[in-house]
């Protein structure tokens, strides 16, 4: 049996957080999960878990299993489960996706990257202790930086402007198709794609 793919969307717990920049890792997940018709079921690791397959191979062959994960706990502990869920599925490193807001991009950018600095980001901080490495792949999703003096911990558990709303949808389906592009054709196609918009 192949081994699955472990797809990661951070942000923190319950509806008063949903719609903030932190969340929109959780956003593109649950745009993965609706694009293969499958509901996210809870997991003793305390995440969210839906079991799917992504994109298509050629000749019409369903893409490569992938396990969507949304962590339940707040973001800055949010290694514990994705670790978790790593060791349960055996899924080595070098499949393990983490699609995470970026402060470092433009508001819709979208960029992958393997390993690297965290940024200041408490989620992938988590993630790389509880891996023991930063040598997972991250899908980056542009919110941009702060206006002014706003401090950026506000910024990010701050909802989308009405402006970045309207933009919204075809960010998060930017983000799903990178996240799909890099589980059926590698990292290097999926950067030749999203780093050239």
């Amino acid at each position: 049996m192949t081994t699955p793919w472990l797809v990661v969307g951070l942000g923190n717990p319950g509806p008063g957080y949903a719609g903030n920049r932190h969340n929109v890792g959780q956003m593109v997940t649950g745009e993965l999960a609706k694009r293969a018709s499958t509901a996210f079921g809870s997991d003793r690791s305390r995440a969210k878990v839906a079991d799917v397959r992504l994109g298509m191979l050629p000749g019409g062959v369903p893409g490569p299993r992938v396990l969507l994960a949304q962590p339940t706990t707040y973001m800055n502990v949010s290694g514990g489960p994705v670790a978790a869920l790593a060791r349960y599925h055996q899924v080595p490193v070098d499949r393990v996706v983490v699609v995470h807001d970026e402060l470092d991009l433009p508001f819709a950018a979208v960029r992958l990257k393997s390993g690297g600095g965290e940024g200041g980001h408490n989620g992938l901080r988590s993630i790389s202790q509880a891996l023991g490495t930063r040598d997972y792949l991250r899908v980056r999703v542009g919110i941009g930086r702060p206006p002014g003096r706003m401090d950026p911990a506000d910024f990010v558990l701050a909802n989308f402007s009405s402006v970045e709303a309207k933009e919204l949808p075809w960010l998060v389906d930017a983000a799903a198709d990178a996240v799909e592009m890099l589980v059926v054709q590698g990292l290097a196609a999926a950067q030749q794609r999203f780093h050239s918009a």
